[in-house]
């Protein structure tokens, strides 16, 4: 999608500090942290939330998770005391970005409910 923030990260358009690719992957910094640790999961192909994968498509997420699996392993997170992943779907949940992405937060101690 030509407008979306985060294909041009992944076609390097727009520069990012990547922790981890793959054929179908991103991990990158995220640029406004909100923890010690906090980087942004994201599929290559363009979808703009979960619900919108269609179900011959739902690779699409196993591999995005295997990609967490990977920075979470490669960077020690489970180490840091615990992690946290986010989705959020849509306006009201806080997705800023419209291309699915996971927030994998670490560092410090989470609150729960988390907002």
């Amino acid at each position: 999608m030509s407008d979306c923030l985060f294909c041009k990260i992944i076609e390097n358009k727009i520069p990012a500090q990547r922790v981890y690719e793959d054929d179908s992957s991103i991990v990158i910094k995220d640029i406004n942290p909100q923890a010690p640790i906090h980087y942004l999961a994201i599929p290559k192909k363009h979808y703009s939330s979960v619900h919108h994968v269609p179900p011959a498509e739902m690779e699409l997420l196993s591999k995005l998770f295997h990609a967490i699996n990977q920075v979470v392993r490669s960077e020690s997170l489970e180490s840091t005391g615990g992690y946290r992943l986010i989705i959020n779907s849509g306006e009201n949940a806080g997705q800023a970005v419209g291309h699915i992405h996971v927030h994998i937060l670490a560092g410090r101690k989470m609150d729960w409910p988390p907002g």
